[in-house]
């Protein structure tokens, strides 16, 4: 991990590095349900145009941001989901929380009120990340869904903007 660090827009081009640290995410069975990577056509359709970051450290793509939509409802226009996934080998080095702090400094410039995350209980460094950043948790939810036939309990958090919305 050498070289400059740049945090800039996702683009298409992107796509195949952003899917290969989405699986490593999927193969840790802490951060999603989802057992396969989408083509990029499903992904980009499922995720808000504006908002979707990456950091870059040289010449490697080390982790990725972006956020999806709670509702098509307009009144919820300002509320997303968010998912940051990290490379395995930049974790442990503030490139989850750096890219974090991008994501929810460009939320806010677009106009968001609220982010919202559902997260794995056994999630801890992950809820506690959320903590650190502003997030509260506001929910539980039990057994909300089974992924590779066990059933899973995912906390809900939620940050709210001091900017936008107050």
């Amino acid at each position: 991990m050498n070289g400059s660090i740049e945090i800039k827009e996702m683009t298409q081009a992107d796509w195949p590095a952003v899917a290969e640290i989405y699986k490593e995410g999927i193969e840790t069975g802490l951060a999603t349900f989802e057992k396969e990577i989408p083509s990029w056509e499903i992904w980009d359709r499922n995720h808000i145009d504006t908002c979707r970051l990456v950091w870059v450290q040289g010449d490697e793509l080390l982790g990725w941001a972006a956020l999806s939509a709670v509702s098509s409802r307009c009144v919820y226009g300002g509320v997303a989901e968010v998912s940051v996934y990290v490379a395995t080998k930049a974790r442990g080095k503030k490139v989850g929380e750096k890219l974090f702090l991008a994501l929810i400094s460009e939320s806010e410039r677009n106009g968001f009120w609220t982010l919202q995350s559902g997260i794995f209980s056994e999630n801890v460094a992950s809820i506690n990340l959320h903590k650190k950043l502003g997030f509260r948790m506001v929910g539980y939810r039990e057994k909300i869904g089974q992924l590779n036939g066990v059933w899973r309990n995912t906390t809900l958090m939620e940050r709210r903007s001091k900017i936008v919305g107050a």
